[in-house]
This record gives structure tokens, C-alpha cells and sequence, in this order.
């Protein structure tokens, strides 16, 4: 049997080094390499930073003077949390071509005093961060991971740590005890939702775990930033391997197949920009988020550094343009009447186009217009989506960042099931898609004169 999806040895798929040509160099199996790695937004920047590295990019300080060079490529940090990486192009730059996702998805935080006594177990006090669906936490193996700020002779200094082995649960309570569990649930994270680390003969560990992670001596962590995360592995799926499941497909899809386009992107007359935020899930209202002041602020050194004015930056917004990227709603078979009757994107048939009448999604009939001609250029096919008109949905980045730049923008995702759950899926197609969609972008020129844009 074949789904008409992907023509694939089946067998390939099971090997656990993803060994096969196809695995190898797709952008899906090295987006589940991303994904296995990327235990928190900051593992996710460090990926991301790493890979730029790799490819020739200079890191820049905000604290230290810019220098920049025409045909240079280089990328700043914010809060190890936040990147924005661009190229310059060889001659003088006409304007911006921006693809923007986050790097953060829904997960629990764990408390400051974190350990918590519980009828003789020891369990971890967290709290949720963003709006996850919370019964998928349940019965899964957890760890710990994200930053822990050191300090040492020289002074203070942030580390990532990951505790890398199955180390916590969070336990169902058995249909015996809850008979009405299978006719809904309402849960309550403060009680139904802290992991158990152990007996009472682990009180007192937990610091001296993390501290081993960080590998330094407990006393010498003064503060930390530590999120659960899931260690089941990101895996394809599906009788010929069409599908990705795994954790924060929402949005480490878009921000690492964002990458992929923009590494291998060839010239263009417009500086290519890659932005990934934190804090999306949270309302971006941080000073690492899409409505702080970073994008207006990079975007504007890199044009004071080139030597241009003020009304060169303004004159460039006009020939700008962002794809907002961010995860969109396929439709689900079980639920199908929950989506709009005419708007209804499908895993594997394209990257969605996002509309929302109350502007939640940025999209609008030139950035639309736009957004068909990279695509198009790409070979890739798009889909819409809207919401049912009864019905409220989520907003993302696009709106949020617009109110400090002001550009053309475009609101996108890659269609999935299961968003904000702690495990979900998405498409091997619509991966490949966006990446080349990307790519085209970023090598494209976006002219407007007068009423009339052209891409070149």
C-alpha cells in the first residue's frame, strides 16, 4: 500500500542512527536531529548559533561597536534566547527580507525552592509556561534543562545544563480511583501536575543534580532558569514515513527549516534576515520577544553601520518584507467539523496562509500576493486557513512585531496536529517545502514603485 505521500523503503525508518541517503540530507532528518537536541529556547538558540558558526557567520555584541561589511553575514543574541542573524548584500541594499518564528513552545517552569514534600514522595514545584494541553504531560519520562547562572572569579556567567536521562514523572491516577476520568477532566497544575522526582530519601538532590549537569559546585549557582522537558525522541512516522512527530514542532519547525533556507540562499539586492524570538507563547512582551525594540534596533545599526541615514532605513521598509512563521491547524479527521468549511489545510499538501479578519494574523491581499510569488518560484503549493467565524483562534508573532517595524508581512505556518501538546506531528513534505520557499525568498529583490511591487 501507498498513501501517495512519499516513496520511501519503510524499513529505513526504523533505524535508530537514521542511516539511508534520505535521511542523511533531508531537511526533515536534520530537523529531527534540531528537535532531539533543542531541550529549551536557549539549547534552540545554541543550536541555531552553532550552525551559523559553521557556516561562516560572525557573532556581534550589542555592547560593542558594529562592524559591518558589504557582503558580510553575522548574527546577534538576546537573553540566549533570541537570534538574529543577516547578510549583507555586495552592492547597496534595497530593503529587508525577514522570515521570523519563536523559539520557545508550552512546557511547566520549574519554581524557585523547587523541591516539595508530598505523603513521602519528593516532587518538583513548577508552574505551566504558555497555554500547553496538559494531560499529554502524564505518564511520560521528563528532565530538567535550560540555564543556570554561575559565578566565579571573573563574576557572573550563564551555562546550559541538561539533566540527559529519564529522571521524572508525572503519574495518572488510576481509573480505579477516578472512574469519571474518560468523561473529562479538568485539571489542576499545582496539584495534579508536579513530577515526582523520588522517595524522601532524595530531599535535598535536586540542586546537586543540576549542579553536576552545569558541572560546577552547587554553591556557586546564585539563580536559574529550569523548564521540564520530554525525553521521548522525535521520530518519523506513517506507512511511508511522511510524517515528523516529536516535541516543539510549535515552532522549531519553522525557526530551523527557516535556517535551512536562509544558510543556502544565494545573493540578493535586500539584506537577508532571520529572527527567531522567545516568549511568543507568553505574549512576546519581553525585551527578548517580538514587541520588544530588538528587530527595530538591529535592523537600524545594520543600516547606521553601512554608513546610511536615517531616511535610507525608512525608504528601505518600503521595499521589506516578513514572513511571520508559526505553526498553523491542520485539519483533524476526528474533529472535522471544527474547521471552516472552505479553509481546511492538510498535512503534506502545503505550507498554509494564514487569514484573520481582526488582524490577528497579519496577512492581507499584498502580503498574500507576495507571499504566492516566492512560492511559485519555489514549485511549492500553499493552503489557507481561517477560523471557523464562531469560533476564536490564537494570533502569533506577525501583529506583535509590526508595531516597532512596520513592514509588508505575511502570517504562515506549517500545518500539524496536536499543537501545544508536549508530542506532536507534522508533515516530511511541508518541511521540504518551506525550506525551499525560503531559499527563494531570501535570494529574491522586492521593488515598490509607485502603487506596483515587483520581486526580481
Amino acid at each position: 500500500m501507498n498513501c501517495g505521500i512519499l516513496n520511501i523503503n519503510f524499513a529505513l525508518w526504523h533505524k535508530s542512527d537514521l542511516e539511508g541517503e534520505y535521511m542523511q540530507n533531508t531537511v526533515s532528518a536534520k530537523l529531527i536531529d534540531f528537535l532531539n537536541t533543542s531541550y529549551t529556547a536557549f539549547h534552540a538558540i545554541e543550536n541555531i548559533e552553532n550552525q551559523l558558526l559553521s557556516n561562516g557567520f560572525t557573532q556581534l555584541w550589542e555592547g560593542e561597536k558594529w562592524n559591518i561589511e558589504k557582503g558580510g553575514k553575522y548574527f546577534v543574541t538576546k537573553n540566549d534566547s533570541s537570534v538574529i542573524a543577516f547578510k549583507v548584500p555586495n552592492n547597496d541594499y534595497v530593503g529587508f527580507n525577514i522570515v521570523a518564528s519563536h523559539s520557545d513552545s508550552p512546557c511547566f517552569k520549574v519554581k524557585e525552592n523547587a523541591e516539595l514534600e508530598k505523603a513521602g514522595y519528593i516532587c518538583l514545584n513548577t508552574e505551566r509556561y504558555g497555554g500547553m494541553i496538559m494531560s499529554t504531560w502524564f505518564d511520560r519520562p521528563l528532565s530538567v534543562a535550560g540555564r543556570v547562572v554561575v559565578k566565579d572569579e571573573k563574576g557572573l556567567t550563564a551555562k546550559l545544563v541538561n539533566v540527559d536521562r529519564d529522571w521524572l514523572i508525572i503519574p495518572n491516577l488510576a481509573i480505579h480511583m477516578d472512574r469519571a476520568v474518560n468523561d473529562g477532566k479538568k485539571y489542576n497544575p499545582q496539584t495534579d501536575l508536579l513530577p515526582i522526582m523520588g522517595d524522601a530519601g532524595c530531599k535535598g538532590t535536586f540542586d546537586d543534580v543540576i549542579a553536576k549537569a552545569a558541572d560546577t559546585e552547587k554553591e556557586n549557582i546564585v539563580a536559574k532558569d529550569l523548564f521540564l522537558y520530554v525525553r521521548q525522541q522525535a521520530c518519523f512516522a506513517g506507512l511511508d514515513g511522511e510524517y515528523i512527530c516529536g516535541p516543539k514542532l510549535d515552532d522549531l519547525q519553522c525557526a530551523f527549516t527557516s535556517l535551512e533556507g536562509f544558510v543556502a540562499s544565494g545573493e540578493s539586492d535586500s539584506i537577508a534576515v532571520l529572527a527567531v524570538f522567545d516568549n511568543e507563547e507568553v505574549g512576546s512582551g519581553t525585551k527578548q520577544g517580538a514587541a520588544s525594540t530588538f528587530m527595530q534596533d538591529t535592523l537600524k545599526r545594520i543600516n547606521s553601520a553601512l554608513g546610511y541615514d536615517g531616511e535610507k532605513y525608512i525608504c528601505a521598509l518600503t521595499n521589506s518584507f516578513m514572513i511571520s512563521a508559526d505553526n498553523a491547524h491542520a485539519l483533524h479527521p476526528n474533529y472535522a467539523q471544527i474547521a471552516d468549511p472552505t479553509n481546511r489545510p492538510m498535512i503534506n499538501r502545503g505550507v498554509v496562509v494564514k487569514h484573520s479578519a481582526n488582524q490577528k494574523y497579519t496577512t492581507d491581499a499584498v502580503s498574500n500576493a507576495l507571499f504566492k510569488e516566492f512560492a511559485e518560484k519555489a514549485g511549492a503549493n500553499l493552503q489557507h486557513f481561517a477560523n471557523r467565524s464562531d469560533m476564536m483562534g490564537g494570533s502569533t508573532l506577525g501583529n506583535i512585531s509590526n508595531t516597532q517595524v512596520a513592514l509588508n508581512t505575511v502570517d504562515i505556518g506549517l500545518p500539524q496536529f496536536a499543537m501545544h501538546s508536549c508530542f506532536e506531528t507534522a508533515g516530511v513534505k511541508d518541511t521540504e517545502a518551506f525550506a525551499a520557499i525560503c531559499k527563494e525568498f531570501y535570494q529574491s529583490t522586492i521593488i515598490k514603485i509607485g502603487n506596483y511591487y515587483t520581486v526580481r
